[in-house]
Formats: C-alpha cells, sequence, structure tokens
C-alpha cells in the first residue's frame, strides 16, 4: 500500500511516525556530517530546506527508531548525541513583533526547552550564553533555517527594515565565529546569498554547499526518485488522464523538472509540485501558486528585463549579492524561476527557466506587468491571437494587439514606450506558444519579430513614430525575409508603427515577400 503524500508536512517525525512518504536523502546527509563544521545551502522555497533539518535534528538526538529501513540507519553512531538548537525564521514572528524582539523571544522558548537559565541581555549574548551552557555537556549543534527571510521579506516594501534586519542578524551570526570549540556541526539554509550578512565574511570555515555537485540532487526529486518512489501514484494519474506511463512521464518533466544546482548535475523536480500534482491529478501551476515574485516582477520592470530566458551570465551574476546590488538575474535565479541549463566555452553559464510550469506563469506576470493584460485574461487574449495568425487574418491580429495597448496604464509606458510596445507583442506570442523570436539576430541587423505558423512566417517590424511603409521597408532592405524562404512557406512581411502620442498602434501594412 502506498503511503500518504506528505502535502505542506517538515516535520520528519510526524511523517515517519504517521506513515508519510520520505524520499530517502540520508545518504547526502551522512556525506555531509562524517567531515564536522559549518556548512550552508541555498535553495528555491519549498524545495525540502525545513526537513533536511528536521532529519539533522533528529539524527543527532540520536532517535534511532525514525530512521529504520533508510540508507543511514546502519551507518551512524547513534550513542553520538548533541544538543541542538533548530531556529526557523519563518515561524518565530519576526513581521509582527520586529526581529530583534521576536529573536529574543526565540532563544528564551529554547534556553526553557532545554532546561537553561539565560542570564545575558542582547541576542547575540544570549546566543552565545546558551551555546557556551549546553556545550558544558556535549558540544553543539545549530541548525538555522531560512537565514535570510527578514531580509526577504522587506526586498521591495520596507528596505530600510532589509538593511536593520541584515545588521542584526551579522551580530547574530558572529557569535559561530568565536564558538567554534564548542560547536560540532553547523547548518544554515536559505533562498539567497546575501554576501555582507555575516555568516560569508565571518564564519571563516564556512563551506558553501549550495553549488557543489556532490549535494546538488541532496534536495528536489531526481528522475529515478520519482519513478521509484511513486509507482502508485503514476499508474493511478495515468489511468485517470487516460494515458501511458510513458506519456504521463513524458509530460511531468516538461512541467515540473529541469532545477539544475551544478552544470553537471543532474536535473531535479520541485517536491510541492510533484506531491500536489499527484494528489490533484491535473497538471496545474503548483510551486508558483504558492508565492507570487511582485518584487521581483517590479525590478523586472523596472529595469526593463522581459526576455530573461537564454541568457549568458558570469557566476558572480547570479551565485550571491548583497543589499546595494540587487541583481536582477543573480534572484531569478537564487528563488527558482531560472536555472543552469549549460556553460559555454567561455565559462559562462546559460540561464532559463527550469520547465513549463514556471515559464508560464513567468509570461502570465511580465504580460501584465509590460502589456497590462491581467493574469486571468493573457490566456484568453493568446488564444484569440493564435487563431487570428493561423487564419492569416492580420487585421485581427492587429485589433487585438489594438485593444491590449488601450487597456495599459498610462504610467506603465510613460518614459520607455518602445521598450513596452516590444516587450508586451513578445511576450504575448511567447504566451501564445507560438515559435517566435524577438530581434533574431541576422547577418548584418535584427528583424524585431517572427512568428511561424504551420504554413506562413510573419517577419515583423516595429517603429515607434514613424510609419508603417518606413518598418516594411526596414525588413526588404535588411533582407531579413530571405532567411526564412528555405521553409517552403510564405513569408509575410509586417511594418507596424507605434505612436507614443496616442499610446498604441497607430499604422500598419503587410505585403508578401518572395
Amino acid at each position: 500500500m502506498s503511503k500518504k503524500l506528505p502535502l505542506g508536512l517538515q516535520d520528519f517525525r510526524k511523517i515517519i511516525e504517521h506513515d508519510f512518504m520520505y524520499i530517502d536523502k540520508t545518504e547526502y546527509i551522512y556525506r555531509m556530517v562524517s567531515r564536522p563544521g559549518a556548512y550552508f545551502l541555498s535553495r528555491p522555497r519549498r524545495f525540502g530546506k525545513s526537513i533536511t533539518l528536521a532529519v539533522l535534528q533528529e539524527l543527532y538526538s540520536g532517535s534511532k527508531e525514525l530512521f529504520k529501513g533508510l540508507w543511514i540507519e546502519d551507518k551512524w553512531d547513534w550513542s553520538r548525541k548533541h544538543p541542538v538548537i533548530r531556529i526557523s525564521f519563518t515561524s518565530i514572528g519576526f513581521q509582527s513583533l520586529g526581529l530583534d524582539v521576536a529573536l529574543n523571544q526565540e532563544l528564551n522558548n529554547q534556553a526553557k526547552a532545554l532546561g537553561i537559565v539565560l542570564e545575558n541581555i542582547g541576542n547575540a549574548n544570549k546566543f552565545k550564553e546558551l551555546i557556551t551552557k549546553l556545550a558544558t555537556e556535549s558540544k553543539v549543534v545549530v541548525l538555522i533555517d531560512e537565514y535570510d527571510a527578514p531580509i526577504i521579506n522587506y526586498l521591495g516594501k520596507e528596505i530600510e527594515k532589509a538593511y536593520q534586519n541584515r545588521d542584526l542578524l551579522k551580530e547574530f551570526y558572529t557569535v559561530l565565529k568565536d564558538l567554534d570549540a564548542a560547536i560540532e556541526f553547523v547548518f544554515l539554509t536559505g533562498v539567497s546569498k546575501f554576501s555582507k550578512v555575516g555568516i560569508f565574511s565571518g564564519l571563516n570555515n564556512l563551506t558553501d554547499l549550495t553549488m557543489q555537485s556532490d549535494y546538488a540532487t541532496m534536495l528536489g526529486y531526481t528522475q529515478a526518485e520519482l519513478e521509484s518512489n511513486f509507482t502508485e501514484e503514476i499508474d493511478a494519474v495515468s489511468i485517470q488522464l487516460k494515458m501511458t506511463r510513458t506519456e504521463l512521464l513524458d509530460k511531468m518533466r516538461l512541467w515540473y523538472n529541469g532545477y539544475r544546482f551544478h552544470v553537471n548535475s543532474e536535473t531535479v523536480y520541485n517536491p510541492v509540485s510533484i506531491n500536489l500534482f499527484f494528489n490533484q491529478k491535473e497538471f496545474e501551476n503548483f510551486w508558483f501558486a504558492t508565492g507570487t515574485p511582485t518584487f521581483l516582477i517590479n525590478l523586472l520592470k523596472q529595469e526593463g528585463l522581459y526576455d530573461i530566458e537564454h541568457q549568458e551570465h558570469a557566476q558572480l551574476d547570479f551565485d550571491s549579492f548583497d543589499l546595494e546590488d540587487l541583481r536582477a538575474y543573480g534572484l531569478l535565479y537564487q528563488t527558482g524561476y531560472l536555472t543552469i541549463k549549460s556553460r559555454n566555452e567561455f565559462g559562462l553559464y546559460i540561464l532559463d527557466y527550469p520547465n513549463h510550469e514556471v515559464k508560464n506563469s513567468m509570461y502570465a506576470y511580465l504580460l501584465e506587468a509590460f502589456g497590462g493584460v491581467r493574469k486571468g485574461q493573457g490566456l484568453v487574449v493568446a488564444v484569440q491571437l493564435e487563431r487570428a495568425f493561423y487564419a492569416n487574418d492580420l487585421e485581427q491580429v492587429i485589433r487585438i494587439l489594438q485593444a491590449m495597448f488601450k487597456g495599459l496604464p498610462h504610467l506603465l509606458h510613460e518614459k520607455y514606450p518602445e521598450k513596452f510596445f516590444h516587450a508586451a507583442i513578445h511576450l504575448l506570442f511567447k504566451y501564445m506558444g507560438l515559435r517566435v523570436q524577438s530581434e533574431v539576430m541576422m547577418s548584418d541587423a535584427r528583424a524585431d519579430c517572427v512568428v511561424e505558423t504551420d504554413v506562413h512566417v510573419y517577419i515583423l517590424e516595429f517603429k515607434l513614430d514613424k510609419s508603417a511603409e518606413v518598418a516594411l521597408e526596414q525588413i526588404k532592405l535588411k533582407k531579413y525575409h530571405q532567411a526564412y524562404w528555405e521553409k517552403g512557406k510564405k513569408v509575410i512581411g509586417v511594418g507596424v508603427n507605434f505612436s507614443s502620442e496616442t499610446k498604441n498602434i497607430e499604422d500598419w501594412v503587410e505585403e508578401e515577400l518572395g
């Protein structure tokens, strides 16, 4: 009989005792704890960080009964027990109490539970006292979950609060550096790697596992783990959706796989998407729906970034950052909206959307940001546009686009009208699912947009405050169309002029290019 799906559960003890499914990751954990020290791991939200800390807590507490049948059961010395301090910054109430008060309350609670009376004042001093007093029995294990939550929560909203919390955390984490002799093991997790929080500059012995190949699949489900642990669920959904097992697995891979944390590592699935998929037995945007990337979308809009896929980056661009330098691509990678696809001969990483779930959801958010199309209406507009293109009805295509721009808030594209004009059309075509290439590279120039259907290739050129004829003439002058002749389809040049005064498409013209 199949075990129950651990929907939203992060308590390892509860998962095991109540017969919920646990994907055995204890071999990775054993590899890590075999070398006592301080470790850090960054992963996107809802990726299994909390349950990893819960496993570590039970391991160091000597809870052998919970590990029956797991890889580590006969390899761990169960007489090896250590006092454990485990703090989850997402659950201490810093939003309502303020970080200083919330952390003070948490340390008092931890001390009380561990039978320690704290006498010092100030969170850093209390943390140091708690560790020192516990270490009289045995070296202490410190587990910190979502260390960066008090910073990330205020990005794009109350940046001063983010700075204040960063400074508080830096003082707090620096305690760990000074107590190395009292500490057996430290493990910190988070979504982002902030370079000025103290753990990276203060802890000289901190090992960052985030992009190490040996730990690239410690969180998330590999293809093998999916197929071996969810056999009954796969069979049940196959029947429900009237698909073969192979067809279902292929579609699941397209929708939910694709996260890569080392250039040479295997890709993994996001656990929350897989568990919710098997629970609901239908393809939906589960992980994306658990959190709205409002700040990220606003940052992309502010920087005019919308064509964010398949871009080249040096590792420093996305591996870490600080509050004084919030790089969009670093945030997109660390929060899971982009992932590593490959690395080229120059050592540059190619970042792209991990899967269909993330890509489609991001298109909807970006289309709303750059085109004013509400997320719920994006699919409707995309389907209408697709029908018009496949019917070769360019008049209807233009009417749909004009209607979209008519609903665009005036201030949205007041500063950069051409940028928003190009972005909205590009994203709408992407969302539509057609093969569209924005600014396709040619031998001596660039075409703004190319849309390909079963029987036509449309080459679109956009101009601002000029004329549709000028736009069409550029297509012919630069011979953009010649690159598509070998496809054996009719190639249609479409010149479009956008007016910064009316904030809409003013005129357009088409011509078959042979």
